[in-house]
């Protein structure tokens, strides 16, 4: 018998607990903390990539190529954080600048204007801030073309940064990688799983999953060379490089991720639902098209949505595959991805300029496009789990 009131021990008379088991103790606590880090870390790259765009979100930015000067001799009748904003300066970098240092600035920003050519002068696109909401989604009547039309043109004098044909081209590369992949990956997933021969399935599921071993570059480099050559001469468009052989080469790297997860999740189905269904009479196809699918469905809809993920994240394949953004649905015509955008214009930007701010827009835009897709299909797969188990 055990004493009143004394706590009961456990395993050969060992208090469970931080004391008598340091070290796991220490490894739980290790692995909290790195799993927490994981999700900090994501948390500050938005906060990161956020921050750098905040000033394009809420019109903070002027992109406008002939901008009202402020004569130097008038600085001082004007208030600092008029000036500040006139040279696009930061509150500590402005603080940390004497007044020569500004007044040399300021000259520098009459001298820029008045190196602007005569031609743009007398053009009104000119005077536009395209950095504003309304250029950014809405089309645009520029000068020279007959009609309203969605550019995406950050060089030259005049900056066009409507960012529509930027996510078509997104949803148009996607699109074709998802519906060349999930098919293939599935019904690959169904056969290895439920009705491939022991020795096929150690063969054909080594093969699938290392194709993700497969550096993207060489994936694109792949489809540039050959790939795009051979579907050209197969369908006879005009534009080689496009969003169709753009998919296709996705296709690859989005294959051995959701074949993976898909595979794993219709295998996981217990044994006593094949054995049942196939001692009632059905065949090994009607049991895992009609029985074990079904079980699997919350399962084989993750990897549809990881593989969602991975295709738009995608840069270097859809870097290398595509030419110049075009607004057109057409798969046959240009594209041009918000990554392969980001990862092509980076390094060719001023740092705080309208054209660096864009890109970090386009980033945190993307960032939160997926996060909701992603929210979108957890509840989508909370309500596969809750049908399968008999709850409304």
């Amino acid at each position: 018998m055990q004493p009143q009131g004394k706590r009961p021990i456990g395993w050969m008379g060992i208090h469970r607990g931080h004391r008598a088991h340091p070290f796991e103790w220490l490894a739980e606590k290790a692995i909290f903390l790195v799993s927490l880090s994981a999700i900090l870390m994501v948390l500050l790259i938005f906060v990161f990539v956020a921050r750098e765009a905040i000033p394009v979100m809420f019109g903070r930015m002027d992109s406008a190529l002939i901008q009202p000067i402020i004569p130097p001799d008038e600085t001082d009748m004007h208030p600092p954080e008029k000036i500040r904003e006139y040279l696009g300066l930061t509150k500590q970098q402005f603080t940390a600048m004497d007044k020569d240092i500004i007044r040399t600035l300021m000259e520098v920003k009459v001298d820029a204007q008045n190196e602007i050519p005569p031609s743009f002068r007398t053009d009104p696109d000119a005077k536009l801030n395209t950095t504003e909401w309304r250029y950014l989604l809405q089309p645009y009547q520029w000068t020279g073309y007959e009609k309203p039309a969605y550019i995406w043109q950050p060089v030259g004098q005049i900056h066009k940064y409507n960012i529509v044909p930027l996510f078509v081209g997104t949803l148009k590369t996607t699109a074709v990688g998802l519906l060349f992949a999930v098919p293939l990956a599935i019904g690959a997933a169904i056969y290895v799983s439920q009705l491939a021969r022991p020795r096929a399935r150690e063969i054909i599921k080594p093969t699938i999953e290392l194709l993700s071993g497969i550096p993207s570059v060489v994936v694109g480099f792949f489809a540039l060379l050959v790939m795009a050559t051979f579907l050209q001469s197969i369908f006879g468009y005009q534009t080689r490089l496009n969003a169709f052989v753009a998919g296709i080469a996705l296709s690859f790297a989005v294959i051995p991720i959701v074949f993976s997860i898909a595979e794993d999740a219709l295998t996981s189905v217990p044994r006593s639902y094949t054995q049942a269904a196939l001692a009632l009479g059905a065949s090994r196809w009607q049991t895992a098209w009609q029985i074990i699918l079904p079980a699997a469905l919350p399962g084989v809809f993750a990897a549809i949505v990881l593989g969602f993920g991975r295709a738009i994240g995608e840069t270097m394949i859809i870097l290398m595959v595509t030419s110049a953004s075009e607004m057109s649905w057409s798969l046959f015509s240009g594209a041009r991805s918000i990554t392969a955008t980001i990862a092509a214009e980076m390094g060719e930007v001023v740092r705080g300029g309208h054209h660096y701010r864009m890109l970090f827009l386009l980033g945190a835009l993307l960032f939160a496009a997926t996060f909701v897709t992603n929210m979108v299909a957890e509840i989508i797969m909370l309500r596969f789990k809750r049908r399968l188990e008999g709850k409304r």
